[in-house]
């Protein structure tokens, strides 16, 4: 395993990460002080082995940094040189993953035991969902006690948490993360996007981190700081050190801060994301920058190559429609209208769902059966739209020009004897072989609503639904 790919795969696999056997201890006496077993695996212990006993060593490690090193014995230095390498991991790992230590869990008695296995005296209990402001949600609870975290486990778990980004319906909570607390001195922001204007990766921060970042940016402009990043060149080292003073960073720690941005950016670019944000990057008391919290999306088209990413989806989280369609290699999108549209062809949905509104109607979803639009496929189409208990039409809006509306009506015909469809149902047929998909539908003896035009198809569609 090379350098960068033990990196990526700490940042995507974190919980992997803390029990790889990496560190050295050559010191028979070190490993007896930490309650490890003199292994012959190159005497390699990892993370999760070494830290308990570093907790437990607290008052030996003070004393030692007390020493000059030149005052300290074999033991003492061996023993400091490997809190040292365990510290500038664990600044490693919170840079580039967000989590150290982080832990998934899925039930309270679980929480309780990883807290004391995680140590110290205070923890940060997470409701992971697929929306961002969950502070404000009720969704992160400080705890004091590993039965406190257990209780909040416990609360939050199957628990509906509604913030300005999931809408009214909410999004339930069904794994919760505990990390160790963080004494933090600042909170600052960090995001990165794509610029389609400029044809580049966007840099914002903000002096002004935390759970009300969206009013500050508002209300504080002059605390947003952007830099635009050549997606040829990538990141330099300049611009990362601009953004650093930029938000005040006190110079001793600049350096720290722009590895720390370069490595959200090598995040950003080496796997496919399309948008990372960092809220909050803190300086700690201890003068650590530390990436306490992240959110990441991810280019869908490249997820056949970053296998570590796609295995992290969860689906819990997707609307079950949207996942029913992925699975069968259609392209959908929830809507919150009540026509339900069964159409080929990315352009010829726009299109129609524009004609819908110009008519009065909301289109309940997007849905492209794409130019192969085979019967098998408009079977699956129908089953999709009718799972929506929103959809009180159904538009089906079909131009072939490589495909042939014969087959298409075919499909329509098989799918209506498979499912019964118990509102209106419009359908328009144009381009190759039109007139034999028009008389299959009508030999049917299906009910159907006929439409000629797109904009005949959306006007009846919505005069079916006020009917």
């Amino acid at each position: 395993m090379t350098a960068i790919d033990w990196l990526l795969n700490l940042f995507t696999y974190p919980e992997k990460g803390l029990d790889q056997q990496i560190f050295n201890i050559r010191n028979p006496e070190v490993v007896n002080a930490l309650e490890l077993e003199w292994t012959n695996n190159f005497h390699k212990y990892s993370y999760n082995e070494i830290y308990p006993g570093v907790e437990n060593q607290l008052t030996l490690i003070r004393s030692i940094f007390e020493k000059k090193e030149n005052d300290r014995d074999a033991f003492e230095s061996q023993f400091a040189e490997l809190y040292q390498n365990i510290m500038k991991y664990r600044e490693i790992v919170s840079s580039l993953s967000c989590l150290l230590p982080l832990f998934t869990v899925y039930s309270p008695e679980n929480a309780e035991n990883k807290a004391r296995e995680i140590g110290g005296s205070k923890w940060v209990v997470k409701a992971q969902i697929h929306s961002g402001a969950r502070g404000k949600a009720g969704g992160i609870i400080v705890c004091d006690t590993p039965l406190a975290v257990a209780q909040a486990t416990d609360k939050l778990i199957g628990k509906k948490l509604v913030t300005n980004q999931t809408g009214p319906e909410g999004k339930v909570a069904n794994r919760i993360y505990i990390e160790e607390a963080t004494e933090i001195e600042r909170e600052l922001y960090l995001g990165l996007v794509f610029d389609r204007s400029s044809e580049s990766i966007m840099v914002v921060a903000s002096t002004e981190g935390g759970m009300s970042v969206e009013e500050i940016s508002k209300e504080k402009p002059e605390t947003i700081i952007r830099s635009k990043i050549e997606v040829a060149v990538g990141m330099q080292n300049f611009q990362a050190r601009e953004l650093a003073f930029g938000l005040g960073i006190e110079p001793d720690l600049i350096r720290r801060a722009s590895d720390t941005i370069i490595g959200c950016y090598k995040a950003f670019s080496e796997l496919d994301a399309t948008m990372v944000e960092v809220n909050p990057l803190v300086i700690s008391k201890q003068k650590q920058i530390l990436a306490l919290d992240c959110k990441m999306s991810f280019d869908n088209n490249a997820m056949f190559r970053r296998s570590q990413v796609s295995e992290l989806r969860d689906k819990t989280q997707e609307d079950s429609k949207e996942i029913f369609a992925s699975d069968r290699g259609l392209n959908y999108v929830s809507l919150d209208g009540n026509i339900g549209n069964i159409i080929n062809g990315a352009g010829l949905a726009m299109a129609s769902m524009d004609m819908i509104k110009l008519a009065g109607g909301a289109p309940a979803n997007f849905l492209d059966v794409g130019g192969g639009a085979t019967p098998e496929k408009i079977v699956k189409a129908f089953k999709l739209v009718t799972m929506d208990e929103k959809v009180k039409v159904i538009l089906v809006n079909i131009f072939a020009g490589i495909n042939r509306c014969d087959w298409v009506a075919e499909g329509i015909v098989d799918a209506l004897k498979k499912i019964e469809i118990k509102v209106p149902l419009v359908i328009r047929l144009a381009g190759t072989n039109v007139e034999k998909g028009n008389k299959i539908l009508k030999e049917s003896e299906i009910n159907y609503i006929e439409a000629n035009t797109l904009e005949d198809a959306a006007n009846k569609a919505v005069a079916a639904l006020n009917k």
